[in-house]
């Protein structure tokens, strides 16, 4: 556990865990510098406004009905553009942008000649939005990095780290069998994977509240499935744990030189989307998409191929995936056990 947790080659792995964290951290500074902002420009206002009053604003409507509805706006700018017209003439062209808010949601209004052309509003807690923003750091940047590389620092330099340090012998003249050998230090390192990226997406659930206020929290929670999407990312994190270091463990067994099965696992679960059927339940990405509490949509006019790699258009039902993880990962401890077996040490070619 002490070589595991506290291994010289294996420190980055804390850096790349914290990664997602300061990630929202930077996100709820964001959206928190937003809130005061908006909140400032609702009290310089005109008039107390609600988030219907700002809907209410359309494309169409000319600035003096703007005005009227919600007040002087308090925060204007003004431009004035000159096109030409003829090969002497120019028109100028008078151009402004209002901006209003009620204190959480701003609307910034652009009108041309004194009538409106177009209208943003930029809602301040979009609970749907920011649902899907944690699925997608979750889902592209944490378990396809973040824990893959985890899992491969630890994993992959179980025995390989031994071999380099010139003391795996010491394990294999002890008395037990290899067998117990490799499933101690499995789950040495499965220990060291789960409490490092738990415990950071348990920090990013933290992270990604913090901007919230306590009522928009609560909701979030209690009411948007939050609370019971941050237990099953947490159960997802695990199991992405137990499928990529039985990978990981094997291929540190059976290759000296880590980058080849590193690229090649990689490759295969970037692919994994368009595999045939029977070849996608080798992955532990296909089982780890099925167990996701949140899709990502696609946005319009996404190029086919990115709109495939987000989707999963057979999903597995949640019992069937953990399952047939579990059975993945038994297969490539099968195979370490056989590997281990067979092992022999010669220091002399590492």
């Amino acid at each position: 556990m002490k070589k595991t947790f506290l291994a010289r080659r294996g420190l980055w792995i804390y850096f790349l865990a914290l990664l997602p964290v300061l990630l929202f951290v930077l996100y709820s500074i964001a959206n928190s510098y937003q809130m005061r902002q908006s909140s400032i420009v609702a009290r310089q206002g005109e008039k107390q406004l609600t988030f219907q009053d700002l809907r209410s604003i359309q494309p169409g409507m000319t600035t003096d009905d703007v005005i009227a509805m919600l007040g002087k706006p308090p925060v204007r700018f003004h431009w004035q553009e000159h096109r030409g017209q003829g090969p002497d003439g120019a028109i100028t062209i008078s151009h402004e942008q209002y901006r209003y808010s009620d204190g959480v949601n701003d609307l910034y209004v652009t009108a041309t000649e004194g009538r409106v052309e177009n209208v943003h509003l930029q809602e301040g807690y979009n609970l749907e939005r920011d649902s899907t923003v944690f699925a997608g750091v979750f889902q592209f940047f944490f378990l396809r990095l973040a824990v893959f590389f985890g899992c491969l620092g630890i994993f992959m330099n179980l025995f390989r780290g031994e071999i380099l340090d010139r003391s795996l012998h010491f394990y294999f003249l002890a008395p037990i069998r290899r067998e117990v050998l490799m499933a101690g230090k499995f789950i040495a390192g499965l220990l060291a994977t789960c409490v490092i990226f738990v415990t950071s997406e348990l920090l990013q659930n933290v992270a990604f509240l913090w901007h919230l206020s306590p009522a928009v929290r609560d909701i979030y929670l209690y009411h948007n499935h939050g609370l019971a999407n941050a237990v099953v990312y947490l159960g997802v994190t695990a199991l992405a744990c137990v499928g990529y270091g039985s990978f990981f463990l094997v291929a540190g067994m059976l290759f000296k030189n880590p980058i080849l099965p590193t690229a090649g696992i990689l490759i295969w679960e970037a692919l994994n989307p368009f595999l045939p059927a029977l070849l996608k339940q080798f992955s532990v990405i296909y089982y780890l998409k099925a167990l996701c509490p949140v899709d990502i949509p696609a946005p319009p006019g996404m190029p086919p191929l990115l709109a495939l790699l987000i989707s999963n258009p057979k999903p597995v039902s949640p019992p069937l995936a953990i399952i047939g993880l579990l059975i993945v990962a038994a297969i490539a401890l099968y195979a370490s056990s056989l590997q281990v077996r067979r092992m022999e040490i010669n220091y002399t070619t590492e």
